[in-house]
């Protein structure tokens, strides 16, 4: 006779049973993962032309509407003007705003079933991957997608950096003269005081990365000093720059600029071992786009070796474009720390406290929007 108790068979065959159990469960979850990323893969990059998309696009409809993040109304211009120069049959609808706002109003377009744009083009770099979660983005890789610097796109093309952008301080040269100042620490010398206009870091996130970039590297005495020089602050990453051309202000801090030497009136500084900030501007083509062959089309057309190639810094996403003579890759300077403004926008717990800190250096943030009052539903 066996000497096996019934207890024990019965525990034996419980146990094979469960076994039996699990192996099927992960069977069934292995092809439930692999269907899931067979649904969300994007496949092959995009093989039609730039005329071939165009063609497809004024056979949809071709209407397109691009919300884009910035400062002024009249900021994207020149990219409006440089796509309608391509593709004079589109029809474009371009609409400029903060990212903090272009989000939230996404956010409740899709809450109310209004979505208006076919395109996001946005700074808010977190936004793009709870989008990707959340099932709002479309998956899809645009020609060129395999040249782009890893970190630039999404492994599924949920999203693209579609430009290289720099946050970091320029002075006029005619109004500094021989005595410019050459990293961050200069900027607290009493000499400048009443000479800098900042953009309000607690206002722009990534203006608010460079101060924390600042702060962590020449501590809050330097935030103290630097708030005892009669700072100009104002709405608008764009408000520095336009103080220096202007002839308002010898320096601006927090905006963006080019480091490419020319006969500029302002010189943009990167000085090594000195902290600036850099990012890839993600864009996404929404998956309930009314237009979405016009939306790729806007993607392929801004990730293009022409489009790359004339960026106003003249910094790619792309890495095999080389840079004009003078500059590497922004991803290769590591004190422009390119992968870390991904993991500070992730961290929105971070940033308020961030914000909520340099509010009481500097005070709370005043004035109307630059780009002004969109509304709910501009572009519709």
């Amino acid at each position: 006779m066996s000497s096996f108790s019934r207890r024990r068979v019965l525990t034996t065959g419980a146990g094979a049973a469960l076994g039996l159990g699990v192996t099927a469960a992960s069977a069934a979850s292995a092809r439930a993962a692999t269907a899931t990323a067979a649904r969300h893969s994007a496949g092959p990059e995009e093989t039609r032309t730039l005329d071939e998309l165009y063609r497809d696009a004024l056979r949809e409809g071709g209407k397109l509407v691009v919300y884009a993040g910035g400062d002024t109304p009249t900021q994207q211009d020149g990219t409006k003007a440089a796509f309608k120069a391509r593709f004079p049959d589109i029809d474009l609808t371009l609409v400029v705003d903060y990212s903090k706002y272009h989000d939230v109003r996404v956010d409740n377009q899709f809450a109310t079933d209004t979505l208006v744009p076919d395109v996001v083009q946005l700074q808010t770099l977190q936004d793009f991957d709870r989008w990707k979660q959340q099932g709002r983005l479309l998956n899809y890789k645009p020609a060129g997608f395999s040249k782009l610097y890893p970190a630039f796109r999404d492994p599924q093309g949920a999203w693209v950096a579609v430009s290289a952008i720099a946050f970091s301080f320029l002075y006029g040269t005619a109004a500094v003269g021989s005595d410019a100042p050459r990293d961050p620490r200069d900027l607290v010398d009493p000499k400048w005081k009443g000479q800098i206009a900042s953009s309000y870091p607690h206002d722009d996130d990534a203006v608010l990365y460079l101060y924390s970039l600042y702060a962590q590297k020449y501590g809050w005495q330097w935030v103290a000093e630097l708030a005892a020089q009669d700072v100009r602050f104002a709405r608008g990453s764009n408000s520095p720059g336009d103080a220096v051309f202007a002839g308002q202000k010898a320096i601006g801090i927090g905006t963006a600029g080019s480091a490419v030497s020319s006969s500029s009136p302002a010189k943009f500084v990167i000085a090594d071992g000195h902290p600036f900030m850099g990012w890839g501007q993600r864009a996404a083509v929404l998956k309930r786009a009314k237009n979405p062959t016009a939306a790729k089309l806007y993607l392929n057309w801004q990730l293009s070796v022409e489009s790359q190639k004339n960026s106003f810094n003249g910094w790619s996403v792309r890495t095999d474009i080389t840079p004009p003579s003078g500059l590497k890759p922004i991803w290769e300077y590591p004190n422009a720390h390119v992968d870390g403004f991904p993991k500070f926008m992730a961290d929105r717990a971070g940033v308020e406290r961030w914000k909520q800190t340099f509010a009481l250096y500097f005070g709370e943030v005043k004035g109307d929007p630059t780009p002004g009052w969109p509304g709910l539903h501009p572009g519709a």
